[in-house]
């Protein structure tokens, strides 16, 4: 089993940047692929970012590309999503999630573990 906690929202204007980690417990961190989601109020649960579970491989909603960063550090059970060139429409909860199956990670239903969330809200 996997918990997960994540921290590093916040209130940030339009072209700033935040950090969000996500820090995960138990022993069985580095077998699951990460992966970073988010829901703004009224929208259904959107992905945002994966990164598989050796770190080498990563992706990317096309809304994020270029802006946005999954990074992992397995020796210290952590996840992180860096977040430059915020813009309005990345208001939303930002969730980190573990899944099992790569080619399933744009898809919430295959993630097994949950965080429960924080809030990231950017003025304009």
């Amino acid at each position: 089993q996997v918990q997960l906690v994540e921290s590093g929202g916040g209130l940030v204007q339009a072209g700033g940047s935040l950090r969000l980690s996500c820090a995960a417990s138990g022993r069985t961190f580095s077998t699951y692929n990460m992966g970073w989601f988010r829901q703004a109020p009224g929208k259904e649960r959107e992905f945002v970012a994966a990164i598989i579970l050796s770190g080498a491989t990563t992706l990317y909603a096309d809304s994020v590309k270029g802006r946005f960063t999954i990074s992992r550090d397995n020796a210290k059970n952590m996840v992180y999503l860096q977040m430059n060139s915020l813009e309005p429409e990345d208001t939303a909860v930002y969730y980190c999630a573990a899944n099992r199956l790569w080619n399933g990670v744009r898809t919430g239903s295959t993630y097994a573990y949950w965080g429960q969330g924080t809030q990231v809200t950017v003025s304009s």
